[in-house]
């Protein structure tokens, strides 16, 4: 054990799939565990959304780096089996099915309670294990609509959006991550484990807590910077919040604005917000004439609060992430490119080449598994032939 790897000698039977159960999972090898992601023959359904290069989409990267991969038919009794003999010393165990799904499958908490008292027991769903949205399909565009946050993010076009972003899922797999630690922790001085419940909605509405205590008591979002917001260039887009009223000061002296300065109802933040359509629409057309990053430039000379718009490869490239080592290039299996996989923040860098920099393919670590688990080479080859695991 060290800081660094703090997990080391635990041991995760994840059966999640998606995004937030293993993401959990994932953190849990970042930090030394042994987990051991169980999935069918064809995969995760996460391997196969958007891009799939290999056996790997960007999701199942990011998801299962550092994990060892068992393939199991779990309709087989024999595969069930397998599965119960991995579970007995762990330490954790993961599943993401819909409510009373782990259970028919017989992974409920009472019965792997029963084999292992001391487990710690993670259940991820999408509305809970009770209610009248219990049984409900959750993706994170859903949990989006349904938590109010499509609601708040309107776009150019006055039409309210999700964002591509899996913030809820990832949210929730940082959440359950964190208190999986404080388990852990407790556990020290308890013999029994505990069943620890999670959902895309507590996820959701945790991670927007600010801008949702906000938005209950006042309604629709109202701007609270003027003038503020996203605006064309000759070239693209700046995103530009002036926010102190000696910033804006600053800011028409450096654009050389006097007619808008003379105005002074807006030499304060409150009558700046009372003509903040106003403002922006002046502030529309300066931007037009400049370059994104030339007028960037000049408002960075004096502080105000910028940024250029950019798209994720110029986010990448740029030498500021660079710098701090924001990212690490990895190559991953059936991919002849690497990708720019974001290091884990208070986490050691991924390393190339190491373990824990890999995201296993479909039963990559089956074999190994099971020898772990004292099944010999014959035993092996018939579970193969029989297609109980693969």
């Amino acid at each position: 054990m060290s800081f660094e790897r703090p997990y080391e000698g635990l041991k995760v039977v994840d059966l999640s799939q998606g995004l937030a159960g293993p993401y959990c999972g994932m953190m849990m090898a970042q930090q030394g565990a042994d987990v051991i992601k169980v999935e069918p023959a064809f995969g995760d359904w996460a391997r196969n959304i958007g891009e799939v290069v290999g056996q790997h989409s960007a999701y199942s990267i990011v998801a299962n780096m550092g994990k060892r991969a068992v393939s199991l038919n779990l309709k087989s009794p024999e595969a069930q089996e397998i599965t119960y003999k991995m579970i007995a010393d762990a330490d954790v165990f993961i599943e993401g099915y819909r409510p009373g799904v782990a259970a028919r499958l017989g992974f409920g908490y009472d019965k792997l309670s029963e084999m292992n008292p001391s487990l710690i027991y993670i259940s991820i769903s999408g509305y809970g294990q009770s209610g009248p949205m219990r049984d409900r399909p959750a993706m994170d565009p859903m949990l989006q609509a349904f938590s109010g946050f499509v609601s708040e993010n309107t776009g150019l076009d006055g039409i309210s959006h999700h964002t591509p972003v899996s913030y809820f899922d990832m949210a929730t797999g940082l959440y359950a991550s964190y208190a999986l630690a404080g388990a852990l922790y407790a556990r020290r001085d308890h013999a029994k484990g505990r069943k620890m419940d999670f959902t895309l909605m507590e996820g959701a509405a945790a991670i927007q807590a600010v801008r949702l205590l906000s938005g209950y008591r006042t309604g629709p979002r109202k701007a609270s910077t003027a003038p503020g917001g996203t605006f064309q260039t000759k070239d693209g887009y700046i995103q530009i919040n002036i926010v102190r009223d000696r910033e804006f000061a600053k800011f028409c002296k450096l654009l050389k604005l006097d007619d808008l300065w003379e105005q002074t109802q807006l030499h304060t933040i409150a009558g700046r917000l009372q003509q903040i359509d106003y403002l922006n629409n002046y502030v529309r057309g300066i931007t037009i004439n400049w370059k994104s990053q030339e007028l960037s430039d000049l408002l960075s000379s004096e502080d105000l609060q910028n940024e250029v718009v950019q798209s994720y490869r110029e986010f990448v490239a740029h030498p500021q992430a660079k710098e701090i080592g924001v990212f690490a290039w990895l190559e991953q299996a059936g991919s002849d490119d690497p990708w720019p996989v974001p290091n884990i923040p208070g986490l050691p860098d991924f390393t190339v080449g190491e373990v824990l920099a890999q995201s296993p393919t479909v039963g990559q670590h089956t074999r190994s598994v099971l020898q772990d688990l004292g099944f010999d080479t014959p035993e092996i080859d018939r579970l193969y032939a029989e297609n109980i695991v693969a």
